[in-house]
């Protein structure tokens, strides 16, 4: 039974970097073109949530949403959420559908075809360097000057021990979410981990349970107090959670 599982986690594992690439070599031409301008970014960021419904789709995902509050069309968020797998990415490309860019790791980029287009359309952050942290505050408000959404995953990465349930949060979004004064949108993503974990033999196919929480107000605040907003977006959910999964 175990030998059987290893090799549906094997196979399972390969056709989901072969899904990564169809939509990317199907829609290419187009992609390319969407990505010669920072103003196309609309049609390319539309694209990507074509890849990222065909990608679900395929692997045998479905999402589940329950919302507290309503995304407005049009308007500029920060949206965070928690991280454990990389189908976060895909997962929060499926769910929001206001244009948004993403802040992640320069790792990423080495991904064949996928990173190609990553490092062109995302915000890349070395988290060892303070330069590059600097640069991505830059970039980031750029984005925003041009009514665009950012979503930065605040644990700054996923963390090796599975057992963490929510590791501690970074500053940068909740810096600049009130450096910019728009809202934070705080995303629970219930099931991600045990769909397709980074561990190699895991994962299976199944419901994705979403809960889009009541936004956090960032109007007159001033920087010192993300020290408060942080634990409290982080409690949100870290709550929510232990509630899916008790």
């Amino acid at each position: 039974m175990r030998a059987l599982k290893i090799v549906f986690w094997t196979f399972y594992r390969i056709w989901f970097y072969v899904l990564m690439a169809i939509p990317i070599i199907v829609m290419f031409p187009f992609l390319l073109i969407s990505i010669l301008s920072e103003k196309w970014y609309p049609y390319f960021f539309m694209m990507a949530r074509i890849w990222a419904k065909v990608i679900l789709f395929g692997m045998g995902f479905y999402s589940k949403i329950e919302k507290e509050e309503e995304i407005i069309q049009g308007k500029s968020y920060m949206f965070v959420s928690n991280h454990t797998s990389m189908t976060d990415i895909m997962l929060m490309l499926a769910v929001v559908k206001n244009p948004f860019v993403f802040v992640g790791k320069k790792e990423l980029a080495k991904i064949p075809l996928f990173g190609f287009f990553y490092k062109r359309t995302c915000i890349l952050v070395d988290r060892s360097s303070s330069k590059s942290r600097m640069a991505v505050f830059e970039r980031a408000q750029n984005r925003l000057s041009q009514g665009l959404s950012i979503c930065i995953f605040p644990e700054g990465g996923v963390p090796d021990d599975e057992s963490i349930v929510l590791d501690e949060f970074k500053d940068g979004a909740f810096r600049l979410a009130i450096d910019h004064q728009i809202s934070i949108v705080p995303i629970t993503f219930a099931d991600n981990k045990k769909r397709f974990s980074y561990t190699f033999f895991s994962g299976s196919p199944g419901q994705m349970r979403v809960k889009i929480h009541t936004f956090f107000d960032t109007k007159n605040q001033n920087p010192e107090d993300k020290k408060t907003l942080k634990p409290k977006v982080r409690q949100v959910i870290l709550a929510q959670l232990q509630e899916f999964n008790p």
